[in-house]
């Protein structure tokens, strides 16, 4: 067994920015890739990835070598970057720390071999020692080298899904260290190399390799329908080598190394080739499939201007800690290969070896035609793996991926409006699918990260969530005969009197008044009336004290306040609201009690459950302009403060009168103000084809969608989603058995769009739970202890104990 300690044969000579020089005298332009989300890409897209690559490298200088290297590595979930400052935000951080997922980091370097040679020898040293110095006397080839890599890496980047970052000189050390270390973390080591698997450290590696034209099957395209999640109906595609990366699930790397020759070269090379293969072809069937091959290779390159001929070599190499399931890996490698009808190469010995240690980019122009597949470039570039990971924002809503359910955060509040304009959203699921939890989860993140809401809703699904918050929440739900708990009138100082604050009360009094037409002449002199009772009354201010003093001064008060009785009917102001005051029959609704020193402001989380009062029109409608009122002193109130209003049950909403178009005015409001209005469909079909809703529609950039069994071509109509919009809904599958639950959402941000999951820990669970026999022994230990996160603690302790 040979031994070879990397640190005294170091492959880098030196690294000036991201270009590498190595001790074999090769030059090397190193990138990071930022590839799109795994699932989110269709057919079409992946066409258009393809197209992209092959742009980019097809005039790239002859000589020069590509090697992608796309590296996946089982790792703990680090939920570092997710909050733990409340009770269920800590729940959550500590259920999903350290799950284990795939972590896959892909890299693109271009390199400049120090020789050209069409033919290298069969096993070279890539640790052979060169003369000390060498890159310098490639400056001039460098720089030329260096602005031909640019011009690619450019167009690249001016692509909407894929970008190239150079890499830190530290990065690329750390990634030198990482391969020939072996992946093993927290100690140096030595590569042992033997007969058997390569031992590097605690891990053991293994080869498998496309090293020849005989290797493929008859066709290799961009992309192939994805049988996990593609049925009658509907073909949802992947890359063609996918099967090899995410879904792999082990450790391994996949390599995949393209060298550009000389096309008007390889016509001669084939044309000798074929004539070889034509006469030894009777001695048997192998020598005529790879005759027809180079045949097929040469009658693209003649009958296609653009086409480029490469040599290509592709391994995967793969590790385990234990020797043995680097079988089992292997037979899953072969069985997805054998599904594309590629046989690949398994090589042992000095061959694996060589495989291994020059597949590291500086190395990656020591294979030999032996190793190597002669291919056209876009046939080659089907290889290439166009999706990564499931990719988290720096701020947003934690979702989970459809790999692993990992946390993934997205930013569907969108501060710098990079995809989209309108952060309104809408929520779209048949009952039982769980849309009131989306919400809650939701929403709740939402209030966590200082966002005002204001929520209105008929089914009573968020008293549980908000009553975690017990300083920071009020509901208001009408009960017969006891006051709504809210005084719009309410000031602790005369300075909370402004200018904003006194139309909103304007507004209030003249919508309680039902006035049929409101003037600018009646808005001014109700303000001047409001203004003369703040300047009279210092404080114990209300509806109904209002009330009392017009009518205390019911006959001086159109001379104090200089205004004409056409605009302010004293006796009528009176008569109206006296339903409202001093023992009317709605009274009890605006009754304030001696100490009330209560502001609506102080609240971050609001809700108004209508259910009880739907039937009560004349109750409904003051709700209503207190619903406004909250809004506006709330969400409206300071506009670099975030706010949220969400209409639940929105179609049962729609039955009430003026709804439609009252949403239709917080929709062209909130673009004014740092908000967000969302609302809750069984089905877009409750949402009435008309311009107003054609309104609120376009004016929703942020679209959610759980499983329907009904279908989805309406929701696809109405919102004009893309085909692949489509497949994506319909690959929704929810898994509630097991012991990780979960149901899976469509959502859409702007124009992009992908599948995520919802699973969440016990106490999220508790949390967000709305009926049921659970929900209902929850709420009974709530009325024992008056404290949600006690009352959630003990039933998760108690079904514990059960099991």
């Amino acid at each position: 067994m040979s031994k070879l300690n990397f640190n005294a044969f170091h492959p880098i000579l030196d690294i000036q920015n991201h270009v590498v020089f190595g001790s074999n005298g090769n030059v090397v332009l190193c990138y990071q890739v930022e590839l799109p989300e795994i699932y989110s890409l269709s057919e079409t897209d992946f066409e258009e990835l393809h197209r992209m690559w092959f742009q980019a490298f097809k005039s790239l200088p002859v000589g020069t070598v590509i090697h992608k290297q796309d590296v996946y590595q089982k790792k703990g979930y680090d939920a570092k970057n997710l909050p733990r400052d409340t009770f269920l935000a800590k729940a959550t951080h500590d259920y999903f720390l350290g799950r284990e997922h795939l972590d896959h980091q892909s890299y693109l370097f271009f390199v400049l071999p120090l020789e050209k040679a069409l033919n290298a020898t069969k096993y070279v040293n890539p640790f052979r020692k060169v003369e000390k110095g060498l890159h310098r006397k490639l400056d001039v080839q460098v720089a030329e080298f260096v602005t031909a890599i640019n011009d690619a890496v450019s167009y690249v980047n001016n692509s909407k899904s894929v970008s190239m970052v150079p890499m830190e000189p530290e990065a690329i050390l750390q990634h030198t260290q990482d391969y020939f270390n072996g992946f093993n973390q927290g100690f140096d080591t030595d590569i042992q190399l033997g007969k058997g698997p390569i031992e590097i450290g605690d891990h053991y590696f293994d080869v498998m390799a496309f090293t020849n034209e005989g290797c493929f099957g008859e066709t290799v395209q961009s992309s192939v329908p994805n049988g996990k999640f593609s049925s009658d109906g509907f073909s949802f595609h992947k890359g063609f080598l996918d099967g090899l990366g995410l879904e792999l699930g082990e450790n391994h790397i996949i390599n995949q190394i393209l060298y550009l020759d000389d096309t008007h070269q390889w016509r001669k090379l084939l044309d000798k080739k074929i004539e070889e293969l034509s006469k030894s072809s009777n001695f048997g069937s192998q020598n005529k499939v790879v005759r027809n091959k180079v045949q097929h290779i040469l009658d693209r390159i003649n009958g296609d201007d653009t086409a480029r001929i490469v040599r290509g070599h592709v391994n995967i190499v793969f590790w385990h800690t234990e020797v043995g399931v680097l079988k089992r890996i292997a037979s899953s490698i072969k069985a997805t290969l054998k599904e594309l009808d590629i046989r690949p190469y398994h090589p042992h010995g000095e061959e694996r070896k060589h495989y291994l240690l020059n597949s590291y980019p500086s190395h990656a122009s020591n294979f030999s035609n032996e190793d190597l597949f002669v291919m056209d470039l876009k046939a080659a570039l089907c290889l290439y793996i166009n999706n990564t990971n499931y990719r988290s924002d720096e701020s947003g809503i934690v979702f989970n991926d459809r790999q692993n359910n990992i946390p993934v955060v997205k930013d569907v509040w969108d501060e710098g409006k990079r995809r989209i304009k309108a952060r309104n959203f809408a929520i779209f699921a048949p009952t039982g699918e769980g849309k009131s939890f989306l919400a809650n989860n939701i929403l709740r993140q939402y209030f966590e990260a200082d966002v005002r809401l204001v929520i209105i809703d008929l089914g009573g699904s968020y008293a549980k969530f908000a009553q975690l918050y017990p300083d920071d929440h009020v509901i208001l739900r009408y009960e017969q005969g006891k006051n709504l708990g809210i005084n719009p009138f309410y000031i602790s100082e005369q300075s909370d009197l402004t200018p904003e604050r006194l139309e909103d009360l304007a507004l209030f009094l003249l919508e309680l008044l039902a006035e049929n037409q409101v003037t600018k002449s009646k808005e001014v002199a109700l303000k001047k009336v409001l203004l003369h009772y703040y300047d009279t009354v210092r404080d114990g201010h209300s509806l109904a004290s209002l009330y009392q003093f017009v009518d205390k001064h019911k006959d001086t008060l159109i001379e104090d306040t200089r205004v004409q009785e056409s605009d302010f009917n004293v006796y009528g102001f009176l008569h109206i609201l006296s339903e409202y005051v001093d023992g009317g029959l709605y009274s009890f609704l605006f009754h304030v009690a001696e100490d009330q020193t209560y502001k609506i402001e102080d609240n971050r989380l609001i809700v108004f459950e209508l259910d009880e009062v739907r039937d009560n029109k004349e109750i409904l409608s003051v709700m209503l302009k207190l619903i406004k009122s909250a809004i506006q002193r709330t969400i409206w109130r300071n506009r670099s403060e975030r706010g949220i209003i969400l209409f639940d049950e929105f179609a049962k909403q729609l039955k009430l009168p003026n709804v439609l178009e009252s949403v239709e005015f917080y929709y062209q409001a909130i673009r004014k103000q740092n908000g967000s209005i969302g609302i809750i469909l069984q089905s877009i079909n409750q949402l009435p084809e008309n311009a107003t809703s054609a309104s609120i529609l376009e004016n929703t950039q942020v679209v959610y969608s759980l499983r329907n069994e009904k279908g989805y071509d309406e929701l696809a109509r109405r919102l004009n989603l893309s085909n692949h919009d489509l497949n994506q809904l319909k690959s929704l599958r929810n898994n509630l058995t097991g012991e990780r639950k979960y149901t899976e959402i469509f959502i859409k941000i702007g124009k992009e769009s992908n599948v995520f999951r919802l699973e969440v820990p016990q106490e999220v669970y508790a949390a967000y739970l709305t009926d049921g026999i659970e929900n209902e022994h929850i709420m009974l230990l709530y009325e024992q202890t008056h404290d949600m996160e006690q009352a959630i603690t003990e039933f998760i302790n108690q079904q514990k104990k059960m099991i």
